[in-house]
């Protein structure tokens, strides 16, 4: 959440929907796998783009699949292989909360994201 000094939900609301771009990057955090908390010492990290993620909370919980997408405005990840099925048939990409994701596998293409993981390769 944001950190302001109010505890009142429509005011910690309030702060999430105005957040500036920057600070944005937080709500995209998901926690990582056992063997990755291990590895690197850390328990969350932002979700990119091609990072593989296993569904933990909602309708598609045990599912895996790469992230194709993330929406920094609603703060929502979209997975390969979770959709849903509309009236007509049609399949959609279903947009998830980056909580009820874990990270399996990361992307190291970023030199930025592989220092702050304090891993030199």
């Amino acid at each position: 959440m944001v950190r302001i000094e109010s505890e009142q939900p429509r005011k910690q609301r309030k702060a999430r929907y105005n957040a500036p771009s920057h600070a944005r990057t937080k709500f995209l955090n998901a926690p990582l796998s056992d063997d990755l908390k291990e590895k690197y010492k850390k328990k969350t990290l932002r979700v990119v783009k091609g990072d593989t993620v296993k569904v933990t909370r909602g309708d598609f919980v045990g599912s895996e699949g790469v992230v194709d997408a993330v929406d920094t405005g609603k703060s929502k990840i979209v997975v390969h292989g979770v959709s849903s099925t509309k009236a007509d048939g049609t399949e959609v990409p279903r947009a998830i909360d980056p909580s009820n994701v874990q990270l399996t596998k990361l992307k190291l293409d970023d030199k930025r994201r592989v220092a702050k993981l304090g891993e030199a390769e």
